[in-house]
């Protein structure tokens, strides 16, 4: 029998390679359809998004255990293959025999029958060299091939952020972008408070605190190292988290994206604009930091996006939200107090939840980006009233993507190694008589 988190994963590393499927959506989609919550779901999730973001390692492995190139094998082998070296080489809690024994019984359901002594052979061969493979593939990052390698990142990657940070504070960050993703959450404000919030899952089990500020100067504080509405949730979030979620009093949301909204700083009665809002998880955090008094515009061209931003105004009985689908490029809009950019980008920054970011991107992608968001920065500009304040931020560690986009404004780079959180830029600029500082 295969364990059922375990087919799961395999699915999903499947969707991810073989349909080009974001492995976020694939692995929800299709756990929300076999039933699969609490324990198995947040181990079928870990076997997923471990195997996927060490997909470089992992095949690094492969390469020298398989008589033949990976590209020449059928893809549900590979698939098992990656889900098997990641559970020998990461998963501690996994018995050898179990993640042999799987992966071959996976290759056989898949229709793969005839392969399943390759499998069987290759990763009991990754169990008798895997002290030799640790060492080689992991116990060296001292160069840019080396790192590309035991912190499967892809090379140009490595390379951007050898050169953009120093070889020391890009390993650091490599290797923060494969450690586990902070569990926060924002509490609605203008429906419960962090305390009672903290008061019911404590008396669920659910190990929480409130969430400290990521330390930048730009937060205007209040005499409290502790946000007005951030939480953190250490392992199991029962029941009683997606209930609340449900109930519009908490909203998944990581600290850095969190202080976005807190440099822009928005006040009761203001007239803001959330010009790429989808989701809609920073509109939702504008409205209540400003009591849903004044009006929030939220623009989105993607109608599923802007469909999202409406469902999370409404999960959150917010009033003073109008979202307005059309393209951000060519919205025309004037007078507003403040304007947040938070731009797409390559989203370098939330590689630690994001599995599959890290092999959809390229240098062509940043370079295809960098024009958009100097398009949307003109817009968002134009947009201000004089003496108004625009933020421009992205979810990504990229000089082209963020110091180069700005200028004139106070700039801060949040980062995961440093700060424990999602990696943002974020950029605070004023315009003064119809000038940008």
């Amino acid at each position: 029998m295969i364990a059922p988190a375990r087919q799961l994963a395999y699915e999903t590393i499947r969707a991810t390679f073989e349909r080009d499927a974001h492995t976020e959506r694939a692995f929800r989609e299709a756990a929300d359809e076999r039933g699969l919550y609490g324990r198995e779901r947040a181990q079928a999730q870990r076997l997923a998004y471990g195997a996927v973001q060490r997909r470089g390692t992992s095949d690094a492995a492969l390469e020298r255990l398989v008589d033949r190139p990976l590209r020449e094998l059928d893809p549900p082998l590979i698939a098992a293959l990656r889900l098997g070296m990641y559970e020998l080489l990461f998963a501690d809690g996994t018995p050898d025999h179990a993640a042999v024994d799987q992966a071959v019984e996976l290759v056989k359901r898949a229709g793969a029958a005839h392969a399943s002594g390759l499998v069987n052979a290759v990763l009991r061969r990754a169990v008798r060299e895997r002290a030799a493979l640790t060492e080689s593939l992991l116990g060296d990052d001292s160069t840019q091939e080396a790192a590309a390698v035991a912190h499967s990142a892809p090379l140009w990657l490595v390379q951007m952020w050898w050169r953009e940070l120093g070889p020391d504070d890009a390993r650091s960050l490599l290797a923060a972008c494969n450690e586990p993703a902070e569990h926060a959450y924002r509490v609605n404000t203008l429906r419960t408070d962090v305390e009672s919030v903290l008061a019911r899952l404590r008396d669920a089990g659910v190990i929480a605190s409130g969430a400290p500020y990521v330390p930048i100067g730009a937060i205007r504080r209040t005499g409290s190292e502790l946000p007005p509405e951030m939480i953190l949730v250490e392992g199991q979030t029962g029941a009683v988290v997606p209930e609340l979620v449900a109930a519009g009093e908490l909203t998944p949301q990581s600290r850095g994206s969190a202080t976005v909204v807190e440099v822009l700083d928005p006040q009761p009665g203001e007239h803001v604009l959330d010009l790429c809002a989808g989701p809609g998880i920073k509109t939702g955090q504008i409205a209540a930091r400003m009591g849903d008094r004044g009006e929030v515009i939220s623009v989105e061209n993607d109608s599923g996006r802007a469909a999202e931003v409406a469902s999370q105004a409404r999960r959150l009985g917010l009033r003073s939200v109008t979202v307005i689908e059309t393209d951000a490029t060519q919205a025309g809009m004037t007078g507003f107090d403040r304007v947040l950019l938070d731009g797409p980008c390559s989203d370098l920054g939330a590689l630690a939840s994001r599995p599959d970011a890290r092999w959809r991107k390229s240098p062509a992608t940043i370079e295809r980006l960098v024009e958009v968001q100097s398009e949307l920065l003109q817009r968002a500009r134009e947009a201000l009233r004089p003496g108004g304040t625009l933020v421009y931020s992205t979810c990504t560690i990229s000089r082209r993507e963020n110091e180069d986009q700005v200028s004139g404004g106070e700039c801060w780079q949040i980062r995961p190694d440093r700060d424990r959180t999602t990696g943002f830029f974020i950029s605070r600029l004023k315009r003064d008589d119809g000038d940008d500082e």
